[in-house]
Protein backbone atom coordinates (compact mmCIF):
# COMPACT_ATOMS: atom_id res chain seq x y z
CA UNK A 1 0.00 0.00 0.00
CA UNK A 2 1.76 3.40 -1.05
CA UNK A 3 0.51 7.09 -1.06
CA UNK A 4 0.94 9.89 -3.21
CA UNK A 5 0.63 13.80 -2.57
CA UNK A 6 -2.85 15.43 -3.27
CA UNK A 7 -3.38 17.21 -6.44
CA UNK A 8 -2.26 21.04 -5.51
CA UNK A 9 -4.55 22.66 -7.99
CA UNK A 10 -8.46 21.49 -9.09
CA UNK A 11 -8.81 20.70 -12.47
CA UNK A 12 -10.62 23.16 -14.32
CA UNK A 13 -14.83 22.82 -14.35
CA UNK A 14 -14.32 20.48 -11.24
CA UNK A 15 -17.24 21.48 -9.10
CA UNK A 16 -18.83 20.83 -5.95
CA UNK A 17 -22.06 19.71 -6.46
CA UNK A 18 -21.04 15.82 -7.19
CA UNK A 19 -18.67 13.96 -4.84
CA UNK A 20 -14.97 15.20 -4.55
CA UNK A 21 -13.27 12.19 -6.68
CA UNK A 22 -16.32 12.46 -9.39
CA UNK A 23 -15.27 16.21 -9.90
CA UNK A 24 -13.27 15.68 -13.01
CA UNK A 25 -15.99 13.24 -14.66
CA UNK A 26 -16.97 14.79 -17.78
CA UNK A 27 -20.13 11.94 -18.63
CA UNK A 28 -21.34 9.44 -16.26
CA UNK A 29 -22.88 6.10 -18.48
CA UNK A 30 -25.21 4.03 -16.30
CA UNK A 31 -25.62 0.20 -17.21
CA UNK A 32 -28.53 -0.93 -16.01
CA UNK A 33 -30.45 -4.35 -16.03
CA UNK A 34 -33.67 -4.69 -13.40
CA UNK A 35 -33.50 -8.25 -13.55
CA UNK A 36 -29.97 -10.46 -12.96
CA UNK A 37 -28.13 -12.87 -14.99
CA UNK A 38 -28.84 -10.41 -18.31
CA UNK A 39 -24.93 -9.72 -18.92
CA UNK A 40 -24.90 -6.53 -17.56
CA UNK A 41 -21.83 -6.48 -16.26
CA UNK A 42 -20.24 -8.02 -19.48
CA UNK A 43 -21.64 -5.50 -20.65
CA UNK A 44 -20.37 -2.48 -19.09
CA UNK A 45 -17.03 -4.10 -19.32
CA UNK A 46 -16.77 -4.77 -22.94
CA UNK A 47 -18.55 -0.74 -23.49
CA UNK A 48 -15.89 0.86 -21.06
CA UNK A 49 -13.08 -0.78 -23.55
CA UNK A 50 -15.06 -0.18 -26.59
CA UNK A 51 -14.75 3.55 -25.53
CA UNK A 52 -11.13 3.35 -24.97
CA UNK A 53 -10.36 1.89 -28.44
CA UNK A 54 -11.80 5.02 -29.58
CA UNK A 55 -9.21 7.04 -27.46
CA UNK A 56 -11.59 8.54 -24.54
CA UNK A 57 -10.25 8.09 -21.13
CA UNK A 58 -12.72 5.97 -19.20
CA UNK A 59 -13.38 4.48 -15.65
CA UNK A 60 -15.49 1.59 -14.43
CA UNK A 61 -17.22 1.88 -10.92
CA UNK A 62 -19.23 -1.46 -9.99
CA UNK A 63 -21.78 -0.08 -7.65
CA UNK A 64 -23.31 -3.88 -6.96
CA UNK A 65 -22.20 -4.55 -3.08
CA UNK A 66 -23.80 -7.69 -2.77
CA UNK A 67 -22.50 -9.65 -5.53
CA UNK A 68 -19.64 -7.67 -7.17
CA UNK A 69 -18.38 -9.00 -10.74
CA UNK A 70 -15.70 -6.59 -11.55
CA UNK A 71 -12.42 -8.42 -9.69
CA UNK A 72 -13.79 -11.61 -11.54
CA UNK A 73 -14.03 -10.10 -14.97
CA UNK A 74 -11.10 -7.63 -14.82
CA UNK A 75 -7.70 -8.57 -13.06
CA UNK A 76 -5.84 -5.56 -12.96
CA UNK A 77 -2.64 -4.87 -13.76
CA UNK A 78 -1.34 -4.19 -10.33
CA UNK A 79 -3.49 -4.89 -7.44
CA UNK A 80 -1.81 -2.83 -4.73
CA UNK A 81 -3.95 -0.16 -3.28
CA UNK A 82 -2.42 3.43 -3.72
CA UNK A 83 -3.67 6.63 -1.76
CA UNK A 84 -3.70 10.41 -3.25
CA UNK A 85 -3.59 12.60 -0.46
CA UNK A 86 -7.18 10.91 1.54
CA UNK A 87 -8.37 9.25 -1.86
CA UNK A 88 -8.27 5.98 -3.47
CA UNK A 89 -6.86 5.72 -6.65
CA UNK A 90 -8.41 3.06 -9.08
CA UNK A 91 -6.88 0.22 -9.99
CA UNK A 92 -6.28 0.11 -14.07
CA UNK A 93 -6.26 -2.49 -16.87
CA UNK A 94 -4.83 -1.49 -20.32
CA UNK A 95 -5.58 1.72 -19.59
CA UNK A 96 -9.14 1.89 -17.61
CA UNK A 97 -9.23 2.61 -14.74
CA UNK A 98 -11.29 0.46 -11.95
CA UNK A 99 -13.14 0.18 -8.79
CA UNK A 100 -15.10 -2.22 -7.03
CA UNK A 101 -15.92 -3.13 -3.23
CA UNK A 102 -14.63 -6.35 -3.95
CA UNK A 103 -11.09 -5.12 -4.95
CA UNK A 104 -11.04 -3.56 -1.39
CA UNK A 105 -12.70 -6.19 0.21
CA UNK A 106 -12.92 -9.61 -0.20
CA UNK A 107 -16.54 -11.53 -0.97
CA UNK A 108 -19.76 -9.51 -1.06
CA UNK A 109 -20.95 -7.22 1.43
CA UNK A 110 -23.78 -8.47 4.09
CA UNK A 111 -25.50 -5.27 5.24
CA UNK A 112 -28.77 -3.31 5.23
CA UNK A 113 -30.03 -0.98 2.64
CA UNK A 114 -29.07 2.55 4.36
CA UNK A 115 -25.20 1.14 5.37
CA UNK A 116 -25.20 0.17 1.67
CA UNK A 117 -26.27 3.68 0.59
CA UNK A 118 -23.40 5.41 3.16
CA UNK A 119 -21.10 2.86 1.38
CA UNK A 120 -21.69 4.01 -1.99
CA UNK A 121 -21.82 7.34 -1.14
CA UNK A 122 -17.65 7.31 1.14
CA UNK A 123 -16.75 5.07 -2.29
CA UNK A 124 -17.84 8.09 -4.71
CA UNK A 125 -16.22 10.52 -2.83
CA UNK A 126 -13.15 8.36 -1.47
CA UNK A 127 -12.61 7.48 -5.29
CA UNK A 128 -9.98 9.46 -6.62
CA UNK A 129 -10.75 9.05 -11.04
CA UNK A 130 -8.74 12.31 -12.05
CA UNK A 131 -9.65 13.32 -15.15
CA UNK A 132 -12.44 10.95 -17.27
CA UNK A 133 -14.42 11.32 -20.54
CA UNK A 134 -16.78 8.71 -19.43
CA UNK A 135 -17.25 6.72 -16.59
CA UNK A 136 -19.35 3.32 -16.67
CA UNK A 137 -21.42 3.11 -13.62
CA UNK A 138 -22.34 -0.88 -13.25
CA UNK A 139 -25.41 -0.43 -11.36
CA UNK A 140 -26.85 -3.51 -9.61
CA UNK A 141 -30.15 -5.04 -10.82
CA UNK A 142 -33.71 -3.26 -9.73
CA UNK A 143 -35.27 -0.06 -8.89
CA UNK A 144 -34.63 0.48 -5.23
CA UNK A 145 -32.54 2.77 -2.91
CA UNK A 146 -29.20 1.96 -4.47
CA UNK A 147 -30.53 3.19 -7.81
CA UNK A 148 -32.03 6.22 -6.29
CA UNK A 149 -29.40 7.29 -4.16
CA UNK A 150 -26.95 6.65 -7.35
CA UNK A 151 -29.48 8.85 -9.39
CA UNK A 152 -29.00 11.65 -6.59
CA UNK A 153 -25.34 11.57 -5.97
CA UNK A 154 -24.09 11.05 -9.38
CA UNK A 155 -25.18 13.27 -12.31
CA UNK A 156 -25.57 10.11 -14.93
CA UNK A 157 -25.69 11.48 -17.96
CA UNK A 158 -27.35 9.03 -19.52
CA UNK A 159 -28.62 5.17 -19.77
CA UNK A 160 -27.88 1.91 -21.59
CA UNK A 161 -30.15 -0.73 -20.22
CA UNK A 162 -29.76 -3.96 -21.04
CA UNK A 163 -32.04 -7.26 -21.04
CA UNK A 164 -32.69 -10.63 -23.04
CA UNK A 165 -35.46 -11.46 -25.00
CA UNK A 166 -37.84 -13.34 -22.98
CA UNK A 167 -41.15 -11.05 -22.57
CA UNK A 168 -40.73 -11.43 -18.79
CA UNK A 169 -37.01 -9.53 -19.05
CA UNK A 170 -38.84 -6.67 -21.67
CA UNK A 171 -41.01 -6.12 -18.34
CA UNK A 172 -38.03 -5.09 -16.86
CA UNK A 173 -37.05 -3.26 -19.36
CA UNK A 174 -40.12 -1.36 -18.83
CA UNK A 175 -39.31 -0.39 -15.25
CA UNK A 176 -35.89 -0.07 -15.88
CA UNK A 177 -36.89 2.97 -18.46
CA UNK A 178 -39.61 3.92 -16.06
CA UNK A 179 -36.90 4.57 -13.16
CA UNK A 180 -34.40 6.77 -15.54
CA UNK A 181 -37.11 8.67 -17.05
CA UNK A 182 -38.46 9.64 -13.56
CA UNK A 183 -35.21 10.67 -12.51
CA UNK A 184 -34.74 12.37 -16.05
CA UNK A 185 -31.71 10.47 -16.89
CA UNK A 186 -32.28 9.43 -20.81
CA UNK A 187 -32.12 5.39 -21.89
CA UNK A 188 -29.95 5.95 -25.17
CA UNK A 189 -29.79 2.08 -26.13
CA UNK A 190 -30.67 -1.42 -25.14
CA UNK A 191 -28.51 -4.43 -25.50
CA UNK A 192 -30.53 -7.42 -25.83
CA UNK A 193 -27.90 -10.10 -24.74
CA UNK A 194 -28.23 -13.64 -25.70
CA UNK A 195 -30.58 -12.89 -28.37
CA UNK A 196 -29.41 -15.75 -30.56
CA UNK A 197 -27.30 -18.92 -30.10
CA UNK A 198 -24.44 -18.46 -33.07
CA UNK A 199 -24.27 -21.88 -34.18
CA UNK A 200 -20.93 -20.70 -36.49
CA UNK A 201 -18.94 -19.51 -33.01
CA UNK A 202 -15.70 -21.44 -33.85
CA UNK A 203 -15.76 -20.56 -37.73
CA UNK A 204 -12.36 -19.13 -37.60
CA UNK A 205 -11.02 -21.92 -35.90
CA UNK A 206 -12.87 -25.11 -38.28
CA UNK A 207 -11.70 -22.94 -41.38
CA UNK A 208 -8.08 -23.33 -40.58
CA UNK A 209 -9.03 -27.30 -39.27
CA UNK A 210 -10.56 -27.82 -42.64
CA UNK A 211 -7.68 -25.88 -44.46
CA UNK A 212 -4.93 -28.08 -42.71
CA UNK A 213 -7.33 -31.09 -43.13
CA UNK A 214 -7.24 -30.74 -47.45
CA UNK A 215 -3.82 -29.68 -47.59
CA UNK A 216 -2.98 -33.55 -45.75
CA UNK A 217 -5.87 -35.42 -48.09
CA UNK A 218 -3.91 -33.37 -51.03
CA UNK A 219 -0.66 -35.16 -49.66
CA UNK A 220 -2.10 -38.33 -49.68
CA UNK A 221 -3.65 -38.59 -52.79
CA UNK A 222 -0.75 -37.85 -54.60
CA UNK A 223 1.08 -40.14 -52.91
CA UNK A 224 -1.65 -43.00 -53.24
CA UNK A 225 -1.50 -41.93 -57.48
CA UNK A 226 2.14 -42.20 -57.50
CA UNK A 227 1.93 -45.69 -55.67
CA UNK A 228 -1.01 -47.02 -58.27
CA UNK A 229 0.96 -45.65 -61.26
CA UNK A 230 3.67 -47.72 -59.90
CA UNK A 231 1.49 -50.87 -58.89
CA UNK A 232 -0.73 -50.78 -62.89
CA UNK A 233 2.99 -50.83 -64.75
CA UNK A 234 3.88 -53.29 -62.71
CA UNK A 235 1.05 -55.65 -63.40
CA UNK A 236 1.09 -55.15 -67.03
CA UNK A 237 4.91 -55.98 -67.02
CA UNK A 238 4.17 -59.06 -65.31
CA UNK A 239 1.18 -59.79 -67.82
CA UNK A 240 3.56 -59.15 -70.31
CA UNK A 241 2.13 -55.92 -72.04
CA UNK A 242 4.78 -54.24 -74.46
CA UNK A 243 6.92 -51.40 -72.56
CA UNK A 244 6.01 -49.16 -75.59
CA UNK A 245 2.48 -49.75 -74.57
CA UNK A 246 2.36 -49.90 -70.47
CA UNK A 247 2.66 -46.06 -70.56
CA UNK A 248 -0.59 -45.33 -72.32
CA UNK A 249 -2.76 -48.18 -71.00
CA UNK A 250 -1.70 -47.04 -67.27
CA UNK A 251 -2.83 -43.06 -68.28
CA UNK A 252 -6.35 -44.66 -69.28
CA UNK A 253 -6.47 -46.66 -66.44
CA UNK A 254 -5.31 -43.59 -64.01
CA UNK A 255 -7.84 -41.13 -65.83
CA UNK A 256 -10.75 -43.83 -65.17
CA UNK A 257 -9.63 -43.68 -61.13
CA UNK A 258 -9.74 -39.61 -61.19
CA UNK A 259 -13.19 -39.25 -62.85
CA UNK A 260 -14.23 -41.94 -59.98
CA UNK A 261 -12.32 -39.59 -57.43
CA UNK A 262 -13.64 -36.57 -58.69
CA UNK A 263 -17.51 -37.83 -58.31
CA UNK A 264 -16.92 -38.89 -54.80
CA UNK A 265 -14.91 -35.51 -54.07
CA UNK A 266 -18.15 -33.46 -55.35
CA UNK A 267 -20.62 -35.49 -53.15
CA UNK A 268 -18.49 -34.99 -50.18
CA UNK A 269 -18.45 -31.17 -51.32
CA UNK A 270 -21.79 -31.28 -51.38
CA UNK A 271 -22.68 -32.46 -48.36
CA UNK A 272 -20.21 -30.10 -46.53
CA UNK A 273 -22.14 -27.41 -48.04
CA UNK A 274 -24.98 -28.48 -46.60
CA UNK A 275 -23.61 -28.74 -43.42
CA UNK A 276 -22.24 -25.44 -43.63
CA UNK A 277 -25.61 -23.66 -43.82
CA UNK A 278 -27.04 -25.37 -41.87
CA UNK A 279 -24.15 -24.38 -39.35
CA UNK A 280 -24.63 -20.49 -40.60
CA UNK A 281 -28.23 -20.75 -38.58
CA UNK A 282 -28.70 -18.28 -35.89
CA UNK A 283 -30.83 -20.42 -33.15
CA UNK A 284 -33.08 -18.16 -31.06
CA UNK A 285 -33.45 -20.21 -28.02
CA UNK A 286 -35.39 -17.36 -26.28
CA UNK A 287 -37.71 -15.57 -29.15
CA UNK A 288 -37.13 -12.75 -31.22
CA UNK A 289 -36.60 -10.13 -28.89
CA UNK A 290 -38.13 -6.43 -28.73
CA UNK A 291 -36.86 -4.31 -30.81
CA UNK A 292 -39.88 -3.41 -32.70
CA UNK A 293 -41.59 -3.07 -29.63
CA UNK A 294 -38.84 -0.88 -27.94
CA UNK A 295 -39.00 1.44 -30.83
CA UNK A 296 -42.72 2.24 -30.68
CA UNK A 297 -43.56 2.42 -27.25
CA UNK A 298 -40.37 4.05 -26.05
CA UNK A 299 -38.60 5.90 -29.42
CA UNK A 300 -35.41 3.47 -28.73
CA UNK A 301 -34.19 2.76 -32.22
CA UNK A 302 -30.75 1.95 -30.99
CA UNK A 303 -30.65 -1.70 -29.95
CA UNK A 304 -28.01 -3.86 -30.38
CA UNK A 305 -28.22 -7.59 -30.14
CA UNK A 306 -24.70 -9.84 -28.46
CA UNK A 307 -25.38 -14.04 -29.57
CA UNK A 308 -24.61 -16.15 -26.90
CA UNK A 309 -21.25 -17.14 -27.36
CA UNK A 310 -19.01 -19.37 -25.32
CA UNK A 311 -15.74 -17.17 -25.88
CA UNK A 312 -17.90 -13.94 -24.37
CA UNK A 313 -18.40 -16.04 -21.41
CA UNK A 314 -15.41 -17.38 -20.81
CA UNK A 315 -13.17 -14.36 -20.72
CA UNK A 316 -15.94 -13.04 -18.65
CA UNK A 317 -14.41 -15.64 -15.90
CA UNK A 318 -10.97 -15.22 -16.92
CA UNK A 319 -10.31 -11.98 -15.85
CA UNK A 320 -9.54 -10.03 -19.83
CA UNK A 321 -12.26 -8.53 -21.13
CA UNK A 322 -13.55 -10.35 -24.57
CA UNK A 323 -12.81 -7.15 -26.87
CA UNK A 324 -9.24 -7.17 -25.33
CA UNK A 325 -8.48 -11.13 -26.51
CA UNK A 326 -10.54 -10.74 -29.63
CA UNK A 327 -10.47 -6.83 -31.20
CA UNK A 328 -11.61 -8.41 -35.12
CA UNK A 329 -14.44 -10.16 -33.75
CA UNK A 330 -17.84 -9.63 -35.09
CA UNK A 331 -18.94 -9.14 -31.78
CA UNK A 332 -16.38 -6.60 -30.79
CA UNK A 333 -17.88 -4.71 -33.67
CA UNK A 334 -21.22 -4.73 -31.81
CA UNK A 335 -19.72 -3.36 -28.79
CA UNK A 336 -17.83 -0.45 -30.70
CA UNK A 337 -20.75 0.01 -32.58
CA UNK A 338 -22.45 0.90 -29.18
CA UNK A 339 -19.53 2.82 -28.19
CA UNK A 340 -20.18 4.79 -31.27
CA UNK A 341 -23.64 5.64 -30.12
CA UNK A 342 -23.08 6.31 -26.50
CA UNK A 343 -20.56 9.31 -27.62
CA UNK A 344 -22.69 10.32 -30.16
CA UNK A 345 -26.02 10.75 -28.39
CA UNK A 346 -24.03 11.96 -24.83
CA UNK A 347 -22.50 14.97 -27.13
CA UNK A 348 -26.91 15.75 -28.09
CA UNK A 349 -27.48 15.39 -24.09
CA UNK A 350 -24.79 17.97 -23.08
CA UNK A 351 -25.06 20.59 -25.69
CA UNK A 352 -29.02 20.71 -24.96
CA UNK A 353 -28.34 20.21 -21.06
CA UNK A 354 -27.39 23.39 -19.63
CA UNK A 355 -30.19 25.24 -21.78
CA UNK A 356 -33.01 22.78 -21.07
CA UNK A 357 -32.63 22.64 -17.04
CA UNK A 358 -34.65 24.76 -15.23
CA UNK A 359 -32.99 27.48 -12.72
CA UNK A 360 -35.21 29.04 -9.50
CA UNK A 361 -33.19 31.55 -7.30
CA UNK A 362 -34.37 33.63 -4.69
CA UNK A 363 -34.54 37.03 -5.25
CA UNK A 364 -34.23 38.89 -1.18
CA UNK A 365 -35.99 42.43 -2.79
CA UNK A 366 -39.04 41.10 -4.30
CA UNK A 367 -39.50 37.65 -1.95
CA UNK A 368 -39.66 35.96 -4.62
CA UNK A 369 -38.88 32.73 -6.75
CA UNK A 370 -37.23 33.86 -10.28
CA UNK A 371 -37.85 30.48 -12.11
CA UNK A 372 -36.87 29.98 -15.93
CA UNK A 373 -38.39 26.48 -16.53
CA UNK A 374 -35.96 26.15 -19.76
CA UNK A 375 -35.37 26.29 -23.40
CA UNK A 376 -38.38 25.40 -25.67
CA UNK A 377 -37.79 22.17 -26.84
CA UNK A 378 -35.44 20.80 -24.49
CA UNK A 379 -36.53 18.06 -22.19
CA UNK A 380 -34.92 15.14 -19.78
CA UNK A 381 -35.24 11.65 -21.03
CA UNK A 382 -37.85 10.31 -23.03
CA UNK A 383 -40.49 13.20 -23.92
CA UNK A 384 -44.45 12.67 -22.86
CA UNK A 385 -47.05 13.64 -23.84
CA UNK A 386 -46.72 16.65 -21.33
CA UNK A 387 -42.96 16.48 -21.31
CA UNK A 388 -42.24 18.85 -23.80
CA UNK A 389 -44.22 21.88 -22.45
CA UNK A 390 -42.15 25.02 -23.72
CA UNK A 391 -40.09 27.57 -21.54
CA UNK A 392 -41.67 29.65 -19.14
CA UNK A 393 -39.97 32.45 -17.30
CA UNK A 394 -41.41 34.12 -14.35
CA UNK A 395 -41.42 34.50 -10.67
CA UNK A 396 -43.48 32.46 -8.15
CA UNK A 397 -44.05 32.86 -4.57
CA UNK A 398 -42.48 30.88 -2.28
CA UNK A 399 -44.79 29.73 -0.43
CA UNK A 400 -46.44 28.21 -3.23
CA UNK A 401 -44.14 25.95 -4.24
CA UNK A 402 -43.99 24.72 -0.42
CA UNK A 403 -47.52 23.90 -0.51
CA UNK A 404 -46.52 21.90 -3.76
CA UNK A 405 -44.20 19.60 -1.70
CA UNK A 406 -44.65 15.96 -2.22
CA UNK A 407 -43.07 14.24 -0.04
CA UNK A 408 -44.49 11.53 2.70
CA UNK A 409 -45.04 13.64 4.87
CA UNK A 410 -46.61 16.36 2.68
CA UNK A 411 -48.74 13.86 0.93
CA UNK A 412 -50.20 10.10 1.59
CA UNK A 413 -47.94 8.22 -0.53
CA UNK A 414 -50.76 5.64 -1.39
CA UNK A 415 -53.91 7.90 -1.49
CA UNK A 416 -52.28 10.87 -2.55
CA UNK A 417 -54.44 12.69 -0.03
CA UNK A 418 -52.75 15.97 1.20
CA UNK A 419 -51.66 15.84 4.31
CA UNK A 420 -50.01 19.31 4.67
CA UNK A 421 -52.37 22.06 5.16
CA UNK A 422 -52.01 25.76 3.97
CA UNK A 423 -52.52 26.76 7.46
CA UNK A 424 -49.57 25.16 8.51
CA UNK A 425 -47.48 27.63 5.63
CA UNK A 426 -46.64 30.33 6.80
CA UNK A 427 -46.66 33.95 4.53
CA UNK A 428 -43.04 34.37 5.32
CA UNK A 429 -41.97 31.09 4.64
CA UNK A 430 -38.62 31.09 2.48
CA UNK A 431 -35.61 29.08 0.96
CA UNK A 432 -32.70 28.95 3.04
CA UNK A 433 -30.46 26.77 0.55
CA UNK A 434 -31.68 25.50 -3.30
CA UNK A 435 -29.45 23.06 -5.43
CA UNK A 436 -29.71 20.63 -8.07
CA UNK A 437 -30.03 16.72 -6.57
CA UNK A 438 -28.71 14.80 -9.94
CA UNK A 439 -30.06 15.87 -13.48
CA UNK A 440 -33.92 15.81 -12.25
CA UNK A 441 -34.81 17.63 -9.49
CA UNK A 442 -34.30 20.94 -7.06
CA UNK A 443 -33.30 20.09 -3.43
CA UNK A 444 -34.32 23.28 -1.29
CA UNK A 445 -34.11 23.80 2.65
CA UNK A 446 -36.87 26.00 4.04
CA UNK A 447 -36.92 28.45 7.08
CA UNK A 448 -39.64 26.26 8.71
CA UNK A 449 -37.10 23.13 8.84
CA UNK A 450 -38.61 21.47 5.87
CA UNK A 451 -36.52 19.85 3.11
CA UNK A 452 -38.07 19.57 -0.13
CA UNK A 453 -37.26 17.18 -3.25
CA UNK A 454 -38.68 19.24 -6.34
CA UNK A 455 -38.85 16.73 -9.98
CA UNK A 456 -37.67 19.78 -12.82
CA UNK A 457 -40.92 18.23 -14.64
CA UNK A 458 -42.78 19.34 -11.47
CA UNK A 459 -41.69 22.73 -11.25
CA UNK A 460 -42.31 23.37 -15.45
CA UNK A 461 -46.21 21.57 -14.84
CA UNK A 462 -46.40 23.94 -11.70
CA UNK A 463 -44.98 26.72 -13.56
CA UNK A 464 -47.31 26.00 -16.70
CA UNK A 465 -50.26 25.69 -14.55
CA UNK A 466 -49.86 29.19 -13.04
CA UNK A 467 -49.08 31.17 -15.88
CA UNK A 468 -52.60 29.27 -17.61
CA UNK A 469 -53.93 30.55 -14.47
CA UNK A 470 -52.63 34.41 -15.29
CA UNK A 471 -54.07 33.95 -18.75
CA UNK A 472 -57.84 33.12 -17.10
CA UNK A 473 -57.91 35.92 -14.88
CA UNK A 474 -56.28 38.94 -17.03
CA UNK A 475 -59.05 37.57 -20.18
CA UNK A 476 -61.79 37.58 -17.44
CA UNK A 477 -60.50 41.60 -15.72
CA UNK A 478 -59.49 43.13 -19.41
CA UNK A 479 -58.22 46.28 -17.73
CA UNK A 480 -56.20 47.59 -20.96
CA UNK A 481 -52.32 46.65 -21.05
CA UNK A 482 -50.11 44.06 -19.30
CA UNK A 483 -51.28 42.56 -16.00
CA UNK A 484 -48.55 41.00 -13.56
CA UNK A 485 -46.33 39.15 -14.31
CA UNK A 486 -46.00 37.63 -10.38
CA UNK A 487 -47.40 34.15 -10.41
CA UNK A 488 -49.27 34.02 -6.97
CA UNK A 489 -50.61 30.90 -4.94
CA UNK A 490 -54.38 30.40 -5.68
CA UNK A 491 -56.79 30.58 -2.82
CA UNK A 492 -56.34 28.29 0.44
CA UNK A 493 -59.50 26.56 -0.82
CA UNK A 494 -58.30 25.97 -4.12
CA UNK A 495 -55.28 24.78 -2.70
CA UNK A 496 -57.04 22.08 -0.73
CA UNK A 497 -59.35 20.99 -3.38
CA UNK A 498 -56.82 20.72 -6.14
CA UNK A 499 -55.96 16.79 -6.91
CA UNK A 500 -52.16 16.46 -5.60
CA UNK A 501 -49.77 16.16 -8.56
CA UNK A 502 -48.19 13.09 -9.39
CA UNK A 503 -44.42 13.58 -10.63
CA UNK A 504 -42.51 9.99 -11.38
CA UNK A 505 -42.20 8.39 -8.16
CA UNK A 506 -42.32 11.32 -5.89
Amino acid sequence: MTSAPPPTNPAPGETSGVPHGLSQVRSVIAVSSCKGGVGKSTTAVNLAYALSSQGASVGIFDADVYGPSLPTMIKPDNDDVVFVGRQIAPLQRNGVKLMSFGYVNEGSAIMRGPMVTQLLDQFLSLTYWGSLDYLILDMPPGTGDIQLTLSQRVNITAAVVVTTPQELSFVDVERGIEMFDAVNVPCVAVVENMAYLDLDENKDEDDAEEKAQKEEEEVIRLQNEIKMRQAFEYSLQEKGIPTTSIDSITNDLMKIVQTSSTEDAVRATNADEKKKDKKNQQLRIFGNGHRKRLSEQWGIDQTYQVPLLQKISRNGDSGTPFILDYPSSPQAGIYRDLASNVIREVAKIQYFQESARPTVSFNKETKLLDVDTGAVGSTFGRDKEDGNIGRVRGTLIPRRLRLDCKCAACVEELSGRQILKPSDVSEMIRPLKMGPTGNYALSVDWSDGHRSLYPFRQIRALMVEEEEERKRRAEANPVGGKTSVVLSEPEPSVAEEREPMRIGMF
